[in-house]
């Protein structure tokens, strides 16, 4: 079902792509960052403000002042009221203005109400989403939560690039031996063994066996001999993607979830546990994760077309290349333009 909203202002996407993308959840802030002041982000070209109330629940809406254009994240919080910083306009959690300082007894227009947007905290991040929808499925990293597993936040990473490629690029299992050589990745070993792809309800999933090893250069020697690393894709359209690697002592598991914050431009959110090295430093996790992700960075904001094609013949494919395809047709299917917004 096609729901439908006005596009926000100097939208890059199309009309038909943006009303399908905004039915989907999304992370749009760290928990953490959602303290005592307005917080801005934007999502699908879509400005908003997030702000925290007194119950520990977190409201999202437009940030724009009705009254004269001025955006509300350079206000503040009080008494669970959003005010703007030019005329001290009040809003409530709900979006309705309660009070204009200029004319305190003025009857107050109705139409004087933000747009607000529902949330989700989980995985230590903000979810927003823009059009409600009962056909959505939210992504499960149910390992968060898991009392035997360690919890890694890294910061987010800014990527000048459509947030398709970047997670086609994260479910491409062909270009460590290339493009991760400096990490994890090994040039002399760089054939793709087939692998299975199972078509799920809100996605897919894609499991990879290969005798390319996870751990960084400097730790390849504790690779037991012969051992094969299990790498399980799980992909939640349009954006979201889990990782979970079977290590010789444990599982790693890897959200990568993309925001879309523009057609070309995304910011990449990336949850990590684990339930084994729980002593190591994890400044360590945190460094080696901002090597690989700064390699894939490097490489996807180079590729065009700059949006990920979803016409199959456009581009030539291989048989490593079967997760892509998958992750092509169902993004297609969902209804996005073939080319996928130009």
């Amino acid at each position: 079902m096609l729901f439908t909203e006005a596009l926000p202002r100097n939208c890059t996407f199309t009309e038909t792509d943006w009303n399908v993308l905004a039915q989907f959840w999304y992370p749009v802030a760290f928990s953490r960052d959602i303290v005592d002041q307005p917080y801005a982000a934007r999502l699908l070209d879509e400005r908003l403000v997030l702000f925290r109330l007194s119950d520990g629940s977190v409201t999202a809406a437009r940030d724009l002042c009705l009254h004269r254009g001025v955006p509300l994240s350079l206000g503040w919080v009080e008494n669970d009221q959003l005010i703007c910083r030019y005329h001290g306009v009040r809003y409530n959690p709900e979006g309705q203005c309660v009070c204009i300082p200029a004319e305190p007894n003025a009857a107050i227009p109705s139409r004087l109400k933000l747009r607000t947007y529902p949330t989700i905290e989980r995985y230590g991040l903000v979810w927003v989403r823009l059009i409600d929808s009962e056909d959505v499925h939210f992504p499960d990293f149910g390992e968060w939560d898991d009392p035997e597993y360690i919890q890694v936040l890294p910061d987010f990473v800014d990527i000048d690039a459509a947030s398709g490629r970047q997670i086609e690029g994260f479910l491409d299992v062909s270009h460590f031996a290339f493009i991760h050589t400096d990490s994890f990745g090994e040039r002399q070993n760089p054939e793709v063994p087939d692998y299975p792809v199972e078509v799920l309800p809100h996605g897919f999933r894609a499991d990879y066996v290969s005798p390319v090893s996870n751990y960084p250069h400097r730790m390849k020697h504790l690779n037991p001999p012969g051992f094969l690393w299990r790498r399980l894709f799980e992909v939640w359209l349009p954006f979201t993607a889990k990782l979970s690697v079977t290590f010789p002592d444990g599982q790693l598991h890897i959200l990568n979830t993309a925001c879309p914050v523009s057609a070309r431009k995304t910011r990449l959110f990336v949850p990590i546990c684990r339930n084994f090295d729980k002593d190591a430093p994890l400044q360590d996790t945190l460094d080696f994760n901002h090597q690989v992700f700064a390699e894939d960075k490097a490489i996807v904001q180079e590729q065009y077309p700059e949006d990920l094609p979803l016409r199959l013949q456009d581009e030539v494919h291989i048989a490593g290349d079967k997760s892509s395809i998958t992750y092509r047709k169902m993004l297609g299917a969902l209804g996005l333009g073939r080319s996928f917004t130009a």
